[in-house]
Formats: structure tokens, sequence, C-alpha cells
């Protein structure tokens, strides 16, 4: 069994998916889901995920929208929220509620989104 922590990457543009997993599956293990439903599938069958990152806009559910779900079921996880765009009002109160962590800008800085998983997962 790895003892890579467990990274989630919800995003509804399949080379974005394919990016974040070449950027990272070094140093994480990373699961992706294409929405926020099959987000929300992956933690099910992942509770052992330590973090999310979820890209605001997609069809259906929002980022915010799953963050808002998942967390009431997963307390422990830390979420974090790109995005294409200026940061938004829901955004900003995402924030001020502690829903999310941070949020990160697309296209994504590596470094940023790596020193904030270390940082979430306490390393």
């Amino acid at each position: 069994m790895s003892n890579k922590s467990k990274v989630l990457y919800v995003d509804d543009e399949p080379i974005n998916l394919t990016l974040f997993k070449a950027n990272f599956k070094n140093k994480f293990t990373i699961i992706t889901a294409e929405c926020g439903h099959q987000g929300l599938r992956q933690l099910k069958d992942n509770p052992d995920t330590k973090v999310v990152i979820s890209d605001m806009k997609m069809p259906g559910m929002s980022g915010i929208d799953f963050i808002r779900i998942a967390k009431k079921e997963y307390p422990n996880i830390t979420f974090y929220i790109l995005t294409g765009y200026d940061i938004t009002d829901e955004i900003s109160q995402a924030l001020k509620d502690h829903l999310i962590r941070k949020y990160f800008r697309k296209p994504f800085n590596i470094n940023e989104i790596e020193t904030a998983i270390l940082e979430a997962v306490g390393m």
C-alpha cells in the first residue's frame, strides 16, 4: 500500500485531469472525477482522501456546490477551488465560511498547489 496522500481532482475537462495527474502522480495518489456527482462517488470509494481540488465551473453542479455536499459528509478533508476566472462572491463566501481553504487560478501553478497539498496533509 502506498503511503502517498490521496488527492481527488474534479474537473469537467479531460485534458485538465490528465495534466493534473501527470504533474502530481509522483508525489501523491491522484484520483479524478469529471463532475461533482462522480466526485462524491470517488469520495465514497476512497474515504481516505486527504485533499480535494475542484474546478469551479462545471455543468450540473458547481465546484462550490459539490464541496458543500462533500464537506458535510467528509469534514476532515481539505477542500480547494480552481478557477479560470477572478474570485467570485461565491468563492469569497466559501473562504469566509471555511468551506475551502484557498482558491487557485487556472492555468494552475504546480508549486503553489503542491505546497498547499503538503500543508493540508501536515508535511
